[in-house]
């Protein structure tokens, strides 16, 4: 029996030695991996130099935990520099990791029908329901092939890259209903993006986190950044409802536009500010614990262009049969304009985010939960509503920081809420419940809202 074993172990080593031009190289093999995303040697030591790992503003990295394992576990290679790690995918290799990269991309099969239903003459219920449904995986497709350039270009252009596109599909919805002169609905959009992130995002993931888990701590210091951004913001449609409520007094029709315009270009600031704090001067607060992984891009760089783009004009054509079906769905089922685009809307660009986000709360990853929730709530309210006041201002429409006061005030206790929960560094699933209470209770009011406060 040991004769036995030892021709084997000696068959083994000779299989996996390397070849004589390359025998002076270093020899690592990899071992099994107890992630999608690790690619050890024998020595248990993880490849990657980094000894931090950092949760950028939208988390990309969330995009690749649905990832089957067999994509990420190919043949490796051996005896060079980029020993453990996986050869390079094929064209159809690669199209095929996209495409079966989530369970979600079955939704996919929609994407014709919502692109045919607006140019045949189907019914405004069923156009908005077709697109609503494609735009589901393509926003998911946006964040992982965003995810995979990001890696490419390095952790600085990366986490540029992901700030710039972590809300594209909302910033192509907004850009859309505004091109249609649908106003009521962009602003509706940015502060129900803003809610369902705060509300319904996050209370979930403190309720999934908080029934496996008895309490979840999390990077406090950076969550609290956010928040104080977030409460910036609100100040920004504060002011608006409280000049007009104050000017009205002396002025039958005042106009906030002005004020919208600097305010708008203020805000803008503080957002390139905040990345450059982020990313530059004070990273080491978005660290996250060292881990043994590091993340390998499987897609080649012009190959994540091409399907950048791609995708990207597949979300503006459903978006924009989205958006011209809205008036016809208003009437038929006699829903305001502001509760589609305040309750509804946001679940377009979301969904997919939203349940990657739970999942990794139950895995106790708190600090990338709260990374979509918070930060994304953040990166909205701080890039995407001063950004459509300035192309609206140069387009000439009437696009303004002066939200309603209904919505103003649902969103300034919503951060008020959101800022007294996280401030321990802790959640559980009691903090939850209280989320998605509030937005339940903002649903009902919204939907209840007559057409004509608006």
């Amino acid at each position: 029996m040991e004769n036995t074993t030892h021709t084997n172990a000696d068959q083994t080593a000779q299989t996996t030695s390397p070849p004589p031009s390359i025998k002076d190289a270093p020899l690592q093999r990899v071992s099994s991996v107890k992630s999608d995303r690790s690619f050890r040697n024998t020595n248990d030591v993880p490849i990657s130099t980094s000894p931090e790992k950092r949760v950028t503003i939208r988390s990309a990295r969330l995009n690749r935990d649905s990832l089957p394992a067999s994509y990420l576990h190919g043949e490796p290679i051996l005896g060079s520099e980029n020993a453990g790690h996986p050869k390079p995918l094929n064209i159809l290799q690669c199209l095929k990791l996209v495409l079966f990269s989530s369970k979600i991309n079955v939704l996919l099969i929609f994407i014709p029908l919502g692109i045919v239903s607006g140019h045949v003459g189907w019914s405004d219920v069923t156009v908005f329901i077709l697109n609503f449904i494609a735009i589901i995986p393509l926003a998911k497709l946006l964040g992982f092939i965003t995810e995979e350039i990001s890696l490419r270009l390095g952790e600085n252009l990366g986490a540029l890259l992901n700030a710039s596109f972590g809300n594209a599909v909302e910033l192509i919805l907004s850009i859309i209903a505004l091109a249609d002169n649908k106003i009521e609905v962009v602003k509706a959009s940015i502060i129900g993006s803003i809610l369902s992130n705060l509300l319904l995002v996050l209370g979930f993931c403190f309720l999934a986190g908080g029934y496996k888990y008895k309490s979840q701590k999390f990077n406090q210091t950076a969550a609290q950044t956010s928040a104080s951004l977030l409460a910036l913001s609100c100040m920004s449609l504060l002011i608006p409802a409280a000049f007009i409520a104050t000017a009205s007094e002396s002025t039958p029709h005042p106009d906030v536009k002005n004020l919208s315009h600097g305010t708008a270009i203020v805000l803008l600031i503080v957002y390139v500010l905040y990345l450059w704090f982020q990313l530059k001067t004070h990273e080491h607060l978005y660290a996250t614990e060292s881990e043994e992984e590091e993340e390998i891009p499987l897609l080649p760089l012009w190959m994540g262009v091409i399907l950048l783009l791609g995708v990207t004009v597949l979300v503006a054509v459903c978006a924009e049969s989205l958006v011209g079906s809205i008036e016809g769905l208003s009437n038929s089922w006699g829903l305001t304009h502001t509760f589609i685009g305040l309750i509804l809307l946001p679940i377009v660009g979301n969904a997919a985010e939203h349940v990657t986000a739970v999942t990794v709360a139950m895995k106790n990853k708190m600090d990338l939960a709260i990374g979509v929730a918070i930060g994304s709530s953040m990166q909205i309210a701080l890039f995407v509503s001063p950004l459509m006041v300035i192309i609206g201002w140069g387009a000439g429409k009437g696009m303004d920081l002066f939200f309603g006061i209904f919505e103003t005030s649902v969103m300034f206790i919503s951060v008020l809420i959101v800022n007294y929960l996280i401030q321990d560094g802790e959640s559980n699933w009691l903090e939850g419940i209280m989320l998605l209470s509030t937005y339940v209770i903002v649903a009902i009011a919204i939907f209840y809202l007559p057409e004509a406060v608006v």
